[in-house]
Protein backbone atom coordinates (compact mmCIF):
# COMPACT_ATOMS: atom_id res chain seq x y z
CA UNK A 1 0.00 0.00 0.00
CA UNK A 2 2.80 2.39 0.91
CA UNK A 3 4.70 1.67 -2.33
CA UNK A 4 1.55 2.38 -4.37
CA UNK A 5 1.15 5.73 -2.63
CA UNK A 6 4.81 6.54 -3.33
CA UNK A 7 4.38 5.70 -7.03
CA UNK A 8 1.28 7.91 -7.29
CA UNK A 9 3.06 10.85 -5.66
CA UNK A 10 6.11 10.37 -7.91
CA UNK A 11 3.94 10.23 -11.05
CA UNK A 12 2.05 13.37 -9.99
CA UNK A 13 5.34 15.23 -9.46
CA UNK A 14 6.61 14.04 -12.85
CA UNK A 15 3.38 15.16 -14.55
CA UNK A 16 3.62 18.60 -12.95
CA UNK A 17 7.24 18.99 -14.06
CA UNK A 18 6.40 17.98 -17.64
CA UNK A 19 3.45 20.39 -17.79
CA UNK A 20 5.66 23.24 -16.59
CA UNK A 21 8.34 22.38 -19.13
CA UNK A 22 5.77 22.25 -21.94
CA UNK A 23 4.37 25.65 -20.94
CA UNK A 24 7.85 27.24 -20.95
CA UNK A 25 8.58 25.74 -24.37
CA UNK A 26 5.35 27.15 -25.81
CA UNK A 27 6.02 30.61 -24.33
CA UNK A 28 9.53 30.53 -25.82
CA UNK A 29 8.20 29.64 -29.27
CA UNK A 30 5.58 32.42 -29.06
CA UNK A 31 8.32 34.89 -28.07
CA UNK A 32 10.47 33.88 -31.04
CA UNK A 33 7.53 34.33 -33.40
CA UNK A 34 6.79 37.78 -31.95
CA UNK A 35 10.47 38.76 -32.34
CA UNK A 36 10.46 37.68 -35.99
CA UNK A 37 7.26 39.66 -36.64
CA UNK A 38 8.76 42.72 -34.93
CA UNK A 39 11.81 42.48 -37.19
CA UNK A 40 9.63 42.29 -40.32
CA UNK A 41 7.51 45.24 -39.14
CA UNK A 42 10.61 47.39 -38.49
CA UNK A 43 12.02 46.39 -41.88
CA UNK A 44 8.75 47.49 -43.52
CA UNK A 45 9.17 50.87 -41.83
CA UNK A 46 12.67 51.24 -43.28
CA UNK A 47 11.40 50.31 -46.72
CA UNK A 48 8.62 52.91 -46.52
CA UNK A 49 11.03 55.68 -45.57
CA UNK A 50 13.61 54.64 -48.16
CA UNK A 51 11.02 54.53 -50.93
CA UNK A 52 9.78 58.03 -50.12
CA UNK A 53 13.30 59.49 -50.10
CA UNK A 54 14.70 57.68 -53.14
CA UNK A 55 11.70 58.34 -55.41
CA UNK A 56 11.76 62.09 -54.79
CA UNK A 57 13.69 64.36 -57.16
CA UNK A 58 16.97 65.87 -56.04
CA UNK A 59 17.88 65.85 -52.38
CA UNK A 60 14.52 66.39 -50.66
CA UNK A 61 13.88 67.22 -47.05
CA UNK A 62 12.87 64.22 -44.94
CA UNK A 63 9.34 63.25 -45.98
CA UNK A 64 8.51 63.08 -42.26
CA UNK A 65 10.29 63.70 -38.98
CA UNK A 66 8.40 60.94 -37.17
CA UNK A 67 5.70 58.72 -38.61
CA UNK A 68 3.76 56.02 -36.75
CA UNK A 69 1.58 53.44 -38.46
CA UNK A 70 0.18 49.94 -38.09
CA UNK A 71 0.56 47.16 -40.60
CA UNK A 72 -2.09 44.90 -42.14
CA UNK A 73 -2.70 41.15 -42.05
CA UNK A 74 -0.19 39.00 -40.14
CA UNK A 75 1.62 42.04 -38.68
CA UNK A 76 -1.55 43.85 -37.57
CA UNK A 77 -0.61 43.53 -33.90
CA UNK A 78 2.54 45.64 -34.43
CA UNK A 79 2.96 49.40 -34.56
CA UNK A 80 5.95 50.98 -36.31
CA UNK A 81 7.48 54.36 -35.53
CA UNK A 82 9.94 55.68 -38.13
CA UNK A 83 12.10 58.76 -37.70
CA UNK A 84 14.06 60.50 -40.44
CA UNK A 85 17.06 62.77 -40.01
CA UNK A 86 18.73 64.62 -42.89
CA UNK A 87 22.34 65.86 -42.85
CA UNK A 88 22.76 68.68 -43.62
CA UNK A 89 19.29 69.73 -42.58
CA UNK A 90 19.06 71.94 -45.67
CA UNK A 91 21.22 72.31 -48.74
CA UNK A 92 23.79 69.74 -49.78
CA UNK A 93 27.43 68.84 -49.33
CA UNK A 94 29.67 68.41 -52.36
CA UNK A 95 32.13 65.61 -52.97
CA UNK A 96 34.10 65.69 -56.22
CA UNK A 97 31.48 67.94 -57.79
CA UNK A 98 28.58 65.70 -56.72
CA UNK A 99 25.90 67.32 -54.54
CA UNK A 100 24.75 64.95 -51.77
CA UNK A 101 22.54 64.76 -48.73
CA UNK A 102 22.60 62.03 -46.08
CA UNK A 103 19.53 60.49 -44.48
CA UNK A 104 19.26 58.31 -41.39
CA UNK A 105 16.10 56.27 -40.88
CA UNK A 106 15.33 54.64 -37.54
CA UNK A 107 12.40 52.21 -37.41
CA UNK A 108 11.10 50.82 -34.13
CA UNK A 109 8.37 48.18 -34.13
CA UNK A 110 6.55 46.93 -31.04
CA UNK A 111 3.39 45.06 -30.14
CA UNK A 112 2.52 47.11 -27.01
CA UNK A 113 2.68 50.86 -27.62
CA UNK A 114 3.20 53.80 -25.29
CA UNK A 115 0.83 56.65 -26.21
CA UNK A 116 0.31 55.02 -29.61
CA UNK A 117 4.00 54.90 -30.58
CA UNK A 118 7.10 52.77 -30.11
CA UNK A 119 9.25 52.09 -28.15
CA UNK A 120 7.40 51.39 -24.93
CA UNK A 121 10.01 51.79 -22.20
CA UNK A 122 7.53 51.44 -19.35
CA UNK A 123 6.12 47.98 -19.99
CA UNK A 124 6.97 44.92 -17.94
CA UNK A 125 4.70 42.67 -20.01
CA UNK A 126 6.46 39.37 -20.79
CA UNK A 127 4.78 39.22 -24.23
CA UNK A 128 6.32 42.58 -25.27
CA UNK A 129 8.37 42.35 -28.48
CA UNK A 130 10.37 45.18 -30.02
CA UNK A 131 12.94 45.56 -32.78
CA UNK A 132 14.82 48.63 -33.86
CA UNK A 133 16.54 48.87 -37.24
CA UNK A 134 18.39 51.76 -38.86
CA UNK A 135 19.45 52.58 -42.38
CA UNK A 136 21.63 55.30 -43.88
CA UNK A 137 20.95 56.65 -47.36
CA UNK A 138 22.94 58.99 -49.56
CA UNK A 139 21.26 60.83 -52.37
Amino acid sequence: MMSMLFILVALAALGTALASLSQRQQLGAAGELAAAKAYQAAFAGLELGSQQILRAAGQPACPFTTRTFTLPDQLADFTVTVTCTRTPSSGTVTDDGQAMAFYTLLATACNITAAGACPNTGTTEPAYAERQLSRSLTK
